[in-house]
């Protein structure tokens, strides 16, 4: 049977820190939430360490029982405790805590293929959406700037709709995203209003995409972009969010890949 947690367990005040970016950094693990992302992240082979669950949500969940079966440790909570441990204004009921693995950035390049590097992004809906936008379209991984949001937030995993657990993450700085390019003789194409027409382009069998920050665009990035991209736009608007931006060239990308 699952072991019970009251609010002031040390257990639920350690997955409580898992909110935080500082807290992630420090035990190298993050939480995510709900039995749609949990179902996503054993298909994506996630190793879950542990789960935090109301009765209801325990009862309910088949994923919950394949992995107390396979020894996952299960923890009750009532529902003012999964509260506490939510970032959501309702809370599921299932609270889920997993180890932060991250790609190093050396070897990105190696295997054929578009890399998607976000620029320093900052918004984490942005981030999370280009998550998606990178599986769906065949991305090999992703690059978050070191100075950008963290790819492990609430809401960028919640955002990915899952394609955190699948899609490889690296976070690194220009040089070194810069040097694993070169090593692999890869090309880094960056969205940029100025740029040369991006239905123009084909994309070589090794490159990196980078989608700039939502309001100060490449900014350091630019310097290690071989080439600037724009997406071409028929109406009066000023410009595309990142998110829109980015998955229009992601997708651009997937039909002309060389």
């Amino acid at each position: 049977m699952p072991s019970r947690l009251g609010a002031h367990a040390e257990r639920i005040g350690e997955v409580r820190d898992l909110l935080t970016v500082r807290g992630r950094r420090e035990q190298q693990r993050f939480a995510f939430e709900g039995a749609t992302l949990l179902d996503e992240a054993l298909r994506g082979g996630v190793a879950v360490e542990s789960i935090y669950a109301t009765e209801a949500s325990y009862e309910a969940s088949p994923a919950i029982g394949a992995l107390e079966r396979d020894g996952t440790q299960i923890y009750l909570v009532d529902e003012r405790t999964a509260a506490k441990i939510s970032d959501l204004q309702t809370p599921t009921g299932i609270v889920a805590v997993a180890p932060i693995l991250l790609a190093p950035a050396q070897g990105l390049f190696e295997a054929p293929g578009l890399v998607l590097i976000l620029a320093d992004l900052n918004d984490p809906g942005n981030a999370g959406t280009l998550l998606r936008s990178a599986e769906a379209f065949g991305a090999t991984a992703a690059v978050f700037g070191r100075f950008g949001v963290d790819p492990h937030h609430p809401k960028v995993v919640r955002g990915s709709m899952g394609a955190t657990f699948r899609l490889p993450l690296c976070v690194a700085e220009t040089a070194e995203v810069s040097a694993a390019a070169r090593a692999a003789g890869a090309v880094l194409w960056g969205l940029d209003a100025s740029g040369e027409p991006l239905q123009h382009q084909h994309f070589p069998a090794r490159a990196g995409l980078v989608v700039g920050h939502e309001r100060r665009g490449l900014g350091a990035w630019e310097d290690v972009c071989d080439r600037r991209l724009a997406i071409q736009m028929r109406g009066s608007g000023e410009s595309l969010n990142a998110a829109v931006a980015g998955s229009i060239a992601l997708y651009a990308a997937s039909l002309t890949t060389e």
